[in-house]
């Protein structure tokens, strides 16, 4: 039977005990650290080498290179492993931070998502956001991607924080934009209103106007009538004024129907629907036929394609277009007008020809004559309303022919332009949508 130690032998074993717990503690904190990458232990058949799978080099220089937080966890949630990046995103050294609860850096109201995300971690790997504490209380916006690991030391739990501070900035700066955007766009459209509103009463303006004056002005014709055929000896010179007043009377009427039918063109809503260019052509040539008799015309129409529109709309188009090749006719020269139509690629119209809508492809349709033609100085010109490139004494009409036009062609997504040299002849072209 061994006898009681004495107080000697108790006092050596008790400084063996804790000389050996010196060397355990530095062996463990180096191993925290990644100071070394394996042990030499002296076993019973000698010295055997571990080699620590978490401090391996090379593993060790990638994780302290990562952007991203770092740690290892044991089953309990201690953390077994840091990166640097991880110590500097809680604001801790990273000696502080072996050892410690990870679930003390977790925000509170992230307690529950880390312990869920805790409990099925083990099973494989998850991903979840939540906030992360410093010790200096400031919160961290994280996502946690965690992944079970097997370690010399049993089963461990890979946590990589990616801190979402900056996505999460502008996530909030891009909500502020889009609220500003909206606000933007709330303000756009209810000027939008308001100016269709004031475009609406605009129109209807001149539409009520421009009937409502036929009735007056058709009073004055009526009444200059009456005098010139009852009064006409009595008057003597003043018959001239009186049909100067007539004159003027019915160039006034005239403007106020072509003002009342560009009023219209304004206001009517586009009747969609598939219509047959030769149709048009063949409804205005009708309409024109007297016209043309008496000028003695030669029109030549090539093969002409279908598109989608408003056809009424569109004969009012060429009707404008055809009739000024007519009007503006050479003197003692046969009027020729020739008609046709080619495919245009988007991306082969001319630069100054800008469509109200964007397609693939457009139909241009070309209404060429050999009349007087202009300077093309003025072609953005001839498009306006009122705009006359010649005297009332010339060529009769009121200069909105040509808006018309235009505005047909816009009212279809299209576009039209003209080419001319004085004395000449002119081309107008018409782009419209291919559908």
């Amino acid at each position: 039977m061994n006898g009681a130690k004495t107080y000697e032998q108790l006092l050596a074993e008790n400084e063996s005990l804790r000389w050996q717990l010196d060397e355990a503690t530095e062996t463990i904190q180096a191993i925290r650290t990644g100071q070394i990458d394996a042990l030499v232990v002296q076993g019973r058949e000698g010295h055997e080498l571990y080699t620590l799978k978490t401090a391996d080099q090379t593993y060790r220089i990638f994780i302290e290179t990562m952007n991203e937080g770092a740690v290892t966890l044991n089953r309990s949630g201690l953390i077994l492993y840091s990166n640097s990046a991880f110590a500097a995103m809680v604001d801790l050294p990273l000696t502080k931070v072996f050892g410690l609860s990870f679930r003390q850096f977790v925000a509170d109201h992230s307690q529950e998502a880390f312990d869920t995300l805790f409990k099925v971690g083990w099973t494989g790997n998850h991903k979840a956001e939540l906030l992360v504490t410093t010790t200096t209380s400031k919160r961290v916006p994280c996502q946690l991607s965690v992944t079970p690991m097997q370690l010399d030391g049993g089963d461990c739990l890979s946590l990589i924080l990616t801190d979402l501070t900056a996505q999460k900035e502008t996530e909030k700066l891009l909500k502020v934009k889009n609220e500003q955007l909206a606000q933007t766009n709330t303000a756009l459209e209810i000027s939008n209103q308001a100016l269709n509103r004031s475009n609406s009463n605009l129109q209807q303006f001149a539409y009520v106007a421009s009937h409502d004056l036929q009735e007056p002005l058709r009073k004055v014709q009526q009444f200059g009538d009456l005098l010139k055929n009852r009064y006409a000896d009595q008057l003597g010179d003043g018959v001239n004024y009186l049909e100067r007043m007539q004159s003027a009377a019915s160039r006034m009427s005239t403007l106020i129907r072509d003002l009342l039918s560009f009023s219209r063109i304004s206001t009517q809503q586009d009747t969609i629907a598939p219509v047959s260019l030769a149709a048009v052509f063949k409804n205005v040539l009708n309409d024109l036929d007297l016209r043309i008799q008496e000028t003695n015309a030669i029109i030549a129409i090539d093969p002409l394609p279908g598109l989608q529109g408003d056809q009424s709309q569109l004969e009012q188009l060429f009707q404008n277009l055809v009739s000024n090749a007519l009007k503006f006719r050479r003197p003692d020269v046969r009027p020729v007008i020739r008609v046709c139509a080619e495919r245009v690629p988007a991306r082969q119209l001319p630069a100054s020809v800008k469509p109200t809508q964007q397609t693939k492809a457009y139909h241009r349709i070309d209404v060429a004559d050999n009349g007087i033609g202009f300077e093309e100085k003025y072609v953005d010109r001839i498009f306006q309303v009122f705009q006359r490139l010649h005297g009332k004494n010339e060529f009769v009409g009121t200069g909105i022919g040509l808006a018309i036009c235009e505005k047909v062609v816009a009212n279809h997504g299209g576009a039209i332009s003209a080419s001319s040299q004085l004395g000449q002849g002119a081309t107008f072209s018409v782009y419209l949508p291919e559908f």
